[in-house]
């Protein structure tokens, strides 16, 4: 018998959800006429959301001060990327390995270790879950 024969299967039902059923598609057929009719309103349309792009264009999206900003994050990243570039990975892992010995070691993990027991009545005062034998 399997481990995960008395299991129950499916979808998880939730409180209060009832039955939903899916809602079958409609074909929605438009007549020859009318097809005509949309492609030209269509068309009319198209021509002037292109107008109303082709004004929106002139105009600068983005204020001086944006583009200012932007100007400087780019060459920010650039210095920063040119000085990774040029360390070598040794060079790399020595930086980091001497960032690493300049931090304080107050979050280093302290060392746990068992005291060593020299007699076997020691063991009993040490404590109750120490039943080390020697």
């Amino acid at each position: 018998m399997s481990d995960y024969s008395a299991v129950a299967g499916g979808s998880l039902k939730l409180k209060g959800g009832g039955i939903t059923k899916k809602k079958k598609k409609t074909k929605k057929t438009i007549p020859p006429v009318e097809r005509e009719d949309s492609n030209e309103q269509q068309s009319q349309e198209e021509s002037v959301a292109l107008g109303s792009e082709a004004g929106s264009r002139s105009a600068p999206k983005r204020t001086e001060a944006e583009l200012k900003f932007e100007e400087i994050q780019r060459r920010r990243l650039d210095k920063k990327l040119g000085e990774k570039a040029r360390q070598t990975h040794a060079e790399r892992v020595a930086e980091l390995n001497a960032k690493l010995d300049r931090l304080s070691e107050h979050n280093d993990m302290p060392k746990v270790h068992r005291p060593r027991v020299k007699d076997k009545q020691s063991v009993r005062n040490v404590g109750v879950g120490d039943s080390e034998t020697t």
